[in-house]
This record gives structure tokens, sequence and C-alpha cells, in this order.
């Protein structure tokens, strides 16, 4: 079984931590987000992972130069221009001459669903592509997807207006695809897999979803980052990790709480770390507060210093003595936007 993996994106929601590096890279508790799914690919029985590059593909190839990453095959397909998500699929596949039943996932979701089952029931369908759903509260952040007792998929909508969705289930993007797929997608151009591929199936009857209530989480802002972090600690997870590095050191006096901390980390006496995840090598001074914020590796954290609100501090960067930093980010937006 092989998978497409698409991280061609840039994630600016989660800006700066990806200015320099794609947001699969980012560590869940120690572990880049990109190494989770493709193990979870590869429990589940995949052997190869194509992975669909765009933006900084060379993070990717030199993490892991064998070309295999937790015992999973990679091939790597770097776009030569952005070509959406349809487009990328489509090159991707291509490149690594698929012509057997492919899964496709997004490398920001991070997710418990069992992969192999869902195989077997796109088979069981006789679907031409089977789409994993999960439900939500707020469907009209996502692409909602009704579907018959049969499994069929009555409609593709993306982003309802909210109030008018037909169903609180939504694209969990995930999908099983036969090769055929691939024809359906012009080559060469810009082609959404959401808004022109899947309403073509649909109102062809060849597409099918089946929901779970699985784990689910689309780590693509800093708040949900530091769900995805927390949730490993918190027992939401299939196992449970330890939120604080052993390497850590913790002066007497500190506080952490409910917060995930890094290797090397040297937290000061009268710091206090509540609801936030502090990455490797950071250096925190005394009386420092940091609540429900990130702090990437390598950052310096000045005596006195305040980060909340879901702030964001980059990597290597420093934070003065006394400085606060109230939903806001460093170094700050206006350096880096354009």
């Amino acid at each position: 079984m092989r998978a497409v993996v698409l991280v061609g994106g840039f994630g600016t929601r989660l800006r700066p931590l990806t200015l320099n590096s794609p947001k699969q890279m980012l560590p869940v508790v120690g572990v880049t987000m990109f190494e989770r799914v493709i193990a979870a690919l590869g429990r589940h029985g995949v052997d190869e992972a194509i992975i669909s590059l765009g933006y900084r593909p060379d993070r990717f190839i030199e993490a892991w130069p064998s070309g295999v990453c937790a015992g999973v095959r990679l091939h790597y397909a770097a776009e030569p221009e952005p070509l959406d998500t349809a487009g990328a699929i489509r090159f991707a596949a291509e490149s690594a001459g698929v012509d057997e039943t492919f899964i496709v996932v997004n490398g920001d979701v991070l997710t418990d669903l069992d992969y192999a089952w869902l195989v077997e029931r796109h088979h069981e369908f006789g679907a031409e592509a089977t789409l994993h759903l999960v439900p939500v509260d707020e469907p009209s952040r996502f692409g909602v997807v009704p579907t018959d007792e049969s499994g069929r998929v009555l409609e593709f909508v993306e982003k309802p207006a909210a109030g008018t969705e037909p169903t609180n289930y939504i694209n969990a993007g995930t999908y099983v695809m036969e090769p055929s797929v691939l024809a359906r997608i012009e080559p060469g151009r810009k082609v959404s897999v959401e808004r022109e591929v899947f309403p073509a199936m649909a109102a062809a009857g060849t597409l099918f979803a089946v929901g779970t209530d699985d784990y689910w989480l689309d780590a693509g802002t800093p708040e949900a980052l530091v769900t995805a972090n927390l949730d490993l600690v918190d027992g939401h997870r299939s196992v449970i990790e330890t939120a604080v590095s052993p390497t850590a050191k913790l002066e007497d006096g500190c506080v952490v709480e409910h917060s995930v901390v890094g290797s090397r980390v040297c937290i000061s006496s009268g710091a206090r770390i509540v609801d936030s995840v502090v990455m490797d090598d950071v250096t925190i001074g005394a009386d420092a507060v940091i609540e429900r914020s990130i702090v990437a590796s390598g950052a310096t954290i000045g005596a006195g210093a305040i980060v909340t609100n879901q702030s964001v501090v980059g990597f290597d960067a420093t934070v003065g003595d006394g400085v606060r930093l109230d939903a806001a980010t460093e170094p700050p937006a206006s350096s880096w936007l354009t």
C-alpha cells in the first residue's frame, strides 16, 4: 500500500514558526508532526509514502537523507510550481508510478484513524474514492459532506455559510483513491480536489464517505499546535507521552503546569509555565511567565518577561527582560509580513 502525503503548504497561520521551515517539521512532544503522520501510516500497512513537496523541500530531504522515516520508504515529489491539492496529488502519484488503490493524507492532520480499515470500507463500497469524515461543532469552517444511507456522497460543499450546513460531518483530509481519479485532474494547472474534483465525482455517484469519532486534529494554527502537544500528555490519544523532558533543568521555585517542555530547557526560579509548549534548548529567566503560548527552540525569555494569550516566540528569538507579549509574536509580524 502506498500513500501520498501533502506537505506543500506555506503554513502562514503558524508564522513565525514557519518562516524557514514547513509546519510538518514542527515538533509535537519532541517528534516532528511529519514523522508522527508517517509512523501512523506505517502502523496500518503503508510501505511507501510519496511526499508531495512544495515549500522548503530541502528540510524533509535533509532530515531523512536515507529515504526512510519510521520504517516507511519515502519517495520525494517536488512540485515545480504550486498545483493546489488535486494537482499535487496527480503530480506526486504519477511521479511514483501509482497504478493501484492508494491513500492520500494531509501532513498537518493528526488522527488515530485506522487507515487499513478505511481501505477496506473503500473496497466494500466499490468506490472510486472514499473520504474520511469527522463530526465538528463548527462545520462552516470546513468542507461539509452529506451522504445517503449507503455512504454515497450526495454533494461536496466547501466551507458553506454558517447556518446553511446540511450536516456537521466534514472532510477530515484523508482519502482512499483509485488511479482513475488522477485522470479527472487536468495536468499543468492548479486544481482543487475539494472545489473541483470531489463535486464532480459526487455528481457522478462514484464518491463515498464514512465517518468515525477517532481522534482528529488539523494542527495548522498556534492554538491547534498547543492542543496537539497537550493531547498527547493528557491521555486524549492512544498513548500517553511524557510532558517534561528528563534533560530539562527546572530550578527550585519554578512552576510548570499542564505544559510540554522540551530537551535541555533551563527554567529559572520563580518562572511559571502554564498551558504552553516550550521546545528544545530554551532559556527562561527568573520570574518569567509563559501562558497559553509557544516558545520555539533556541529562544531566550528574559527575567520577568510575560508571554501570554497565544503568543508565539520564534526560533532563536529573544524576549527581553520585563517585556510583555500579549497575543503577539517575536519577531513581530511587521518584520516578516509582506
